[in-house]
């Protein structure tokens, strides 16, 4: 009897305590069968509360519940969506374990010991997003004067990480991704996922984070943190005023952006983006050098924000024994940020934002917090340092260099009011096709003396003669002073 009571017990810690938990996730459980068609999910908000996803009775079909997005295409690049059948992307396939129903961990010993039932709950997301920064992007993109308008706008909190706003055109509804016709879905799919728009991008792709665009002149902050940051020796470099140069071991004319003159120091060069004196940096620099820079600022490695890995691309720098001597042509154009160097507008804000922060880059995230459905903290984030890029130092040089930018360099025209205090960087990268367009760039940060915000615009197959100050930079003087002017109201919790 002894031994039939032990057995009795070993039997009963090994349903409850061993394989309890396998038994209550199990497909086949009858509980879970019934809860199938349940598919209720946690509600998802922007940094001020306002609802960005829910869910909703379905008007139709098996399952009691449909997913709502209240904002439409504004936010839709960053939640994503719950398809029944496409899935989830986005947010709501990063956290989708928290999202749908789950069981609460154990509160109490009875509940330890299998005693009493576990509760559950579907949790809730507060996003880092400030909806204030989102429609300011979206209105600035939606000014964008010529035939190709797709473009990408990410803004960062330089010193905890959080994602202030990421929208980018094309996007999509994810409202038509979520309806209780399965067709629907498929049809409204087909039309995100399988056919381009007229410029060459996905609607259901984000190109703020997926998509990879040679960097141009807005590598030469890159370049030039080499200098003060590695290469100190370099930092009395100059080029003697030209409009061009002849690259080593090639028959290679690196002309200036519009053959005009250019040259002097570095302090000289940055804020007129000298090309020809850049490139001769970049070969002083040398491959090993100016690769360690480009790699501690994060290239070739994929940012470790929390969006699926296929929403978001790893900048690209080229192997340091691909541009080494006979190959320093390749190595000049890699330190212009043409031909053999590519980045996404995250990847580069997060550039602009590691010179903001003393040097460090901190780990990009967009979700704050997490609260259970009784409305208790399931957990916060806590800002983590991902890379520290260079020396305060090092950053401080760089800084002064990006003001110059806007004072008297290439972004003096756009019109940055001195209250903003703005340090930025403009970029118009060749893109190599037959129309011989440009992907207009412009990265910075304000206040330079305090940074707040750290933003990365992107304008891909522009005009030949359009230009990163021209097209990128009226957005990012937009969105610079939202940004400000929202400094003490509500952003990032």
């Amino acid at each position: 009897m002894a031994v039939c009571l032990a057995l009795v017990i070993v039997q009963l810690v090994n349903i409850q305590l061993v394989r309890g938990p396998s038994l209550r996730a199990s497909a086949s459980n009858p509980a879970n069968a019934s809860k199938v068609f349940q598919n209720q999910r946690g509600n998802i908000y922007a940094a001020d509360g306002t609802l960005l996803a829910q869910s909703v009775p379905a008007t139709s079909g098996s399952y009691e519940y449909m997913r709502a997005y209240p904002q439409g295409s504004l936010y839709s690049q960053v939640v994503g969506y719950s398809s029944l059948y496409w899935g989830t992307a986005g947010i709501e396939n990063e956290y989708n374990d928290d999202l749908i129903t789950h069981t609460k961990p154990p509160q109490t010993l009875s509940q330890t010991l299998g005693l009493d039932p576990l509760q559950t709950t579907r949790d809730s997301l507060t996003l880092t997003i400030v909806p204030k920064l989102q429609e300011a992007a979206r209105t600035a993109l939606s000014q964008i004067t010529g035939s190709n308008k797709d473009a990408a706008v990410v803004a960062v909190d330089p010193k905890t990480g959080a994602v202030l706003a990421n929208y980018s055109t094309p996007t999509f509804d994810p409202n038509l991704l979520a309806t209780p016709s399965v067709a629907a879905e498929k049809q409204a799919g087909v039309s995100d996922f399988d056919q381009k728009d007229t410029e060459g991008f996905y609607p259901g792709v984000p190109l703020a984070t997926a998509a990879l665009f040679f960097p141009g002149s807005t590598f030469k902050v890159v370049t030039t943190t080499a200098v003060y940051n590695l290469a100190p020796q370099l930092s009395n470099f100059s080029f003697p005023s030209a409009s061009s140069t002849t690259l080593p071991n090639s028959n290679k004319i690196l002309s200036n952006d519009g053959g005009t003159v250019c040259g002097g120091t570095i302090e000289s060069m940055l804020p007129e983006s000298c090309d020809p004196g850049y490139g001769l940096l970049g070969i002083a620099l040398g491959a090993p050098i100016l690769s360690k820079q480009a790699d501690l600022y994060g290239y070739n490695s994929t940012p470790p924000i929390d969006l699926p890995k296929d929403w978001v691309a790893t900048p690209f720098f080229p192997d340091p024994s691909t541009i080494s001597p006979p190959n320093q042509a390749l190595l000049a154009y890699s330190a212009i940020g043409q031909e053999n160097v590519t980045a996404s507008a995250l990847s580069n804000a997060l550039v602009a934002a590691g010179v903001a922060n003393d040097g460090v880059v901190m780990k990009p995230y967009l979700v704050q917090q997490i609260s259970d459905s009784a409305g208790g903290v399931v957990s916060t984030h806590t800002p983590t340092p991902w890379m520290t890029a260079s020396t305060p130092q090092a950053a401080a040089s760089v800084t002064a260099l990006m003001k110059l930018v806007v004072t008297q360099g290439t972004a003096d025209g756009v019109g940055f009011p001195s209250s903003l205090d703005a340090a930025v960087k403009t970029g118009t990268a060749q893109t190599g096709n037959p129309q011989a367009n440009t992907d207009d760039w412009m990265i910075g940060f304000a206040p330079a003396s305090d940074p707040q915000v750290a933003v990365a615009v992107v304008v891909p197959n522009q005009n030949f003669v359009d230009t990163g100050a021209g097209i990128a930079g009226p957005i990012m003087k937009a969105m610079l002073e939202a940004a400000t002017s929202t400094q003490g109201s509500s952003t990032a919790p």
